[in-house]
């Protein structure tokens, strides 16, 4: 019963969370009446639990007061009768002392009986809890790591503890024990990767690919046919089970994961804000940032502009995932958290989705300076963001479909083309 309970609770939170859709699809009575059909759940449920604890306690105290009054008639009885024991008679003094045995162990079971409920509501929720506590750890065996690095003017590269603005791989070497040193740089290379999330479903098939550093590359093409697989792949959230992907000339598989994705940044399309102020979130890529580094970098985004409107601006409380935001400002302030990173490599996911097209124009100028130097990976839909990549991937049936810039893609007169036909052909006219 308290599954039951913790279950109901649920759908309903889901659904109280979710009022703003009900609401815009005119869904109030089929909400109204599964909502009435869950809190029915819930009574029943609830009843079920408190009947079940209030009828175990009087039990238990009533079992209790049956033992011992059953103990005081039999041993009055022996007592009076004169019987006789291992030890001797029974004497009245025995008596007494047994109805206190009696009465010391009652009251423990009673007490427990009483909380009872509580015990298995806290069972209940304890099995979620070790439930997702037993689920199986990230596994790390890369040994490859990122380090701060003084780069000589010969190139050599030395590592160092103060942040130098230069960062290196460093490569254990296991045969010999030597370390090598290699500047990141932000190359990137898929050599015939195939990935599926379940074993007997690929979504990538055989996907060769290779990013120059400061390479701006993008991916279009229909929903689901793998585009974000791709970046995931690059971050590790994955790993691929045939092919190999290479950063700086490393395969990612030797390269810790908290190194590797120290050096990456993504923005994606739903932005996560933590409870805090929007200072905060902005120094959640660097915590060690400095106030002008935050308003520069804010600047650079367009970001500062609708912050110094709000009333402590850059000490204004973030309420809970950015309610008292919209989804634009919540993109604008990950811009500015992202360029803060300052990181080797930018995947952007559907970054510019909840952006206007008026304020897409304006951040344009950041967006050039926050991918300038920097290799790219850049999901998009809308096409008038990408058209100035260095190269274009049309994916479908999780492979490469077509690849090359704008102006080659259109001459081809192929899936590219009519993708974008489809969304400005009547610019065009």
């Amino acid at each position: 019963q308290q599954k039951e309970i913790g279950a109901v609770n649920g759908y309903i939170e889901e659904m109280i969370d979710g009022q703003k859709v009900v609401k815009v699809f005119v869904h109030e009575k089929q909400a109204k009446e599964e909502f009435e059909q869950l809190n029915d759940r819930l009574c029943e449920a609830s009843t079920n639990a408190n009947t079940f604890a209030n009828i175990l306690g009087p039990v238990n105290n009533n079992l209790g007061h049956v033992q011992y009054a059953l103990t005081a008639v039999v041993g009055g009885i022996l007592a009076i009768k004169g019987v006789h024991s291992f030890s001797g008679p029974i004497m009245v003094g025995t008596v007494v002392a047994f109805l206190q045995y009696t009465r010391n162990f009652s009251m423990p079971i009673s007490q427990v009986s009483q909380l009872f409920n509580s015990v298995l509501s806290a069972l209940a929720g304890a099995e979620r809890i070790f439930n997702m506590i037993d689920e199986p750890s990230e596994v790390d065996d890369g040994y490859v790591t990122l380090v701060n690095a003084k780069e000589a003017p010969d190139g050599t590269l030395t590592e160092c503890s103060e942040r130098t603005g230069v960062w290196a791989w460093k490569h254990p070497h296991k045969a010999d024990g030597t370390i090598t040193y290699t500047k990141v740089q932000g190359r990137v290379e898929f050599d015939d990767v195939t990935f599926g999330y379940e074993e007997n479903k690929t979504v990538l098939n055989g996907i060769s690919l290779y990013a120059k550093p400061g390479q701006k590359i993008a991916f279009v093409g229909s929903t689901g046919a793998g585009k974000t697989t791709i970046t995931n792949l690059i971050n590790r959230f994955y790993d691929v089970p045939d092919g190999k992907i290479r950063y700086d000339g490393i395969n990612i598989n030797k390269i810790k994961k908290d190194d590797l994705r120290r050096s990456l940044s993504m923005v994606l399309q739903d932005t996560h804000l933590f409870t805090g102020t929007v200072m905060d979130n902005i120094r959640y890529g660097k915590l060690d940032a400095t106030h002008e580094e935050i308003v520069k970098a804010s600047r650079t985004v367009c970001a500062d502009e609708f912050i110094s409107k709000m009333p402590d601006r850059y000490q204004t409380e973030v309420r809970e995932r950015g309610s008292m935001l919209s989804q634009g400002q919540k993109q604008l302030i990950s811009f500015a958290r992202t360029l803060l990173s300052d990181p080797a490599i930018l995947i952007l996911d559907e970054a510019t989705s909840s952006i206007d097209v008026q304020t897409e124009k304006a951040l344009q100028t950041g967006l050039n300076a926050m991918l300038k130097g920097r290799t790219s990976f850049i999901i998009a839909h809308r096409l008038s963001t990408i058209r100035n990549c260095d190269k274009i991937m049309y994916i479908d049936n999780g492979g490469i479909m077509e690849s090359g810039t704008h102006d080659e893609l259109m001459a081809k007169d192929g899936y590219y083309k009519e993708l974008y036909m489809s969304q400005y052909a009547f610019l065009e006219k």
